[in-house]
């Protein structure tokens, strides 16, 4: 074989191998996340175009993270029964088994929540974007709800219809209750949509959020 052949040879493998890597990067491995701090949807605007996320702090340093990379995972300790005041038959019979990932923080669960950190200020009319809920897949129907004083308020419920949305300021950061009426997979989906202050309106790509529970 000629130099010539041979350095010929190895640079098509370099180029081959090249193009390669370029084609085919790394990627994330799948995570569990089952307690810490986490910003389930994290709602951002970059580059002219809103997007949905997942902001990990469940180590204590943020990590940007791909939700279709990431399983939520709601522990059996996080079971409970539905209270028997009426304002929360939203979550079923009073009695049965609900599994609730709380609006307040224990150590030994997900402090679940959504922000809008990357929203900046006088971006969208009114500072603020609609958050959708437009679907839900699993075993049972999830609703998001806040408590005040013993009184609940729900944010999302897929028990009567969807989609429901709720306004998100730029710059907020709200944790809430995620309540999952039966032990199995969910899938949540969300959406962003928010009108720019020159009459142009964004929707973000809907995302996939996944939760296993129990």
């Amino acid at each position: 074989m000629s130099a010539t052949l041979t350095r010929a040879a190895l640079y098509s493998g370099a180029v081959i191998a090249a193009l390669g890597l370029a084609a085919a990067p790394a990627q994330a491995a799948p995570i569990t996340l089952s307690q810490g701090h986490v910003d389930v949807v994290d709602i951002a605007y970059e580059g002219g175009v809103l997007r949905l996320g997942l902001h990990d702090e469940t180590t204590g340093t943020g990590v940007e993270r791909d939700p279709a990379e990431v399983t939520l995972r709601v522990k059996p300790e996080a079971g409970a029964t539905v209270p028997s005041n009426p304002a929360f038959s939203f979550l079923g019979s009073p009695g049965a088994p609900v599994w609730i990932l709380p609006q307040t923080s224990n150590p030994a669960l997900l402090h679940a929540g959504w922000a809008a950190h990357e929203l900046p200020a006088g971006a969208f009319q009114g500072d603020s974007v609609q958050l959708k809920l437009t679907a839900v897949s699993g075993p049972a129907d999830v609703s998001l709800y806040d408590v005040s004083q013993g009184t609940p308020t729900k944010r999302f419920d897929s028990g009567d219809g969807l989609p429901d949305s709720v306004n998100v300021s730029a710059g907020a950061h709200h944790h809430t209750n995620w309540a999952f009426e039966a032990k199995g997979d969910y899938t949540l989906t969300f959406q962003a949509t928010g009108k720019l202050t020159n009459g142009t309106t964004l929707n973000s790509a809907p995302v996939a959020y996944h939760f296993t529970v129990g």
